[in-house]
């Protein structure tokens, strides 16, 4: 996909492609396309287009920059839209996250999810929350080593405001589908023993994991949530890396 989408046909045509493509990888893995929960990821794309993708049915939107989606929320605040941040978060910005944020992906910090919880506390809201493992193990990546979720999983019921969800990964960015494989099946392994293990008022069901690039991988191995985005909007102006430390 050479230049991005510029019409509200392109975007309807782009989506269809990815929710066909979601139902196949279901049928290939024997599961229901229900099970499967398409995130479209707007970073860079501008508030107009987005308006046009709300337009093609996209009535959930996925930012990985705090500042970014803040300001799409408010100048399209007049639409329905909910809004999941799925990027590192900074502790001194938890206080805009949490004044429109309906979900936040990549907690991996007991600093941020306290101060988070705070602020959540102090506007009367709570927001689903996903824990993100850094399944690749690359230093340039966010997220919690496997071997550490088990511990900080059980400080998570001190924060009454956060509604845990499942966890979250990005995995390596490679041409080599089995190593990209590998990733996401150490996840499944992960959610499952938490499923068993976590504290029980929190809910380990939410397997978020799979890109524009490897969503159909992440389906066969269990994802219960993709995020996508280039092969919705098309072409970003920027590689990856400027804008989501350790994509290619």
């Amino acid at each position: 996909m050479e230049q991005a989408a510029q019409q509200l046909n392109e975007i309807k045509k782009n989506l269809a492609t990815v929710q066909q493509r979601i139902v196949a990888a279901c049928k290939q893995a024997g599961r229901e396309p229900s099970s499967v929960r398409l995130l479209p990821v707007t970073k860079t794309v501008p508030a107009e287009r987005l308006r046009l993708a709300y337009a093609a049915g996209c009535h959930e939107m996925g930012e990985n920059k705090i500042q970014e989606a803040r300001e799409k929320s408010e100048a399209l605040g007049d639409l329905d839209i909910r809004w999941s941040v799925i990027g590192h978060l900074q502790t001194n910005k938890a206080k805009y996250l949490a004044r429109f944020a309906n979900e936040f992906q990549a907690l991996d910090s007991l600093k941020v999810a306290a101060e988070l919880d705070k602020r959540l506390q102090n506007e009367g809201r709570a927001i689903d929350v996903y824990v993100q493992v850094n399944s690749s193990g690359e230093a340039s990546k966010f997220g919690l080593a496997p071997e550490d979720v088990r511990t900080f999983v059980a400080q998570l019921p001190n924060y009454s405001s956060l509604r845990i969800k499942g966890l979250m990964t990005l995995a390596i960015f490679s041409t080599n589908h089995e190593r990209v494989r590998e990733c996401f099946i150490k996840m499944r392994a992960l959610r499952d023993m938490l499923r068993h293990e976590a504290p029980a008022n929190l809910s380990f069901e939410e397997l978020s994991m799979g890109m524009s690039g490897d969503y159909e991988i992440a389906i066969e191995e269990g994802a219960t949530v993709v995020r996508v985005g280039q092969a919705i909007f098309g072409k970003r102006a920027l590689p990856d890396s400027h804008y989501w430390p350790g994509v290619g």
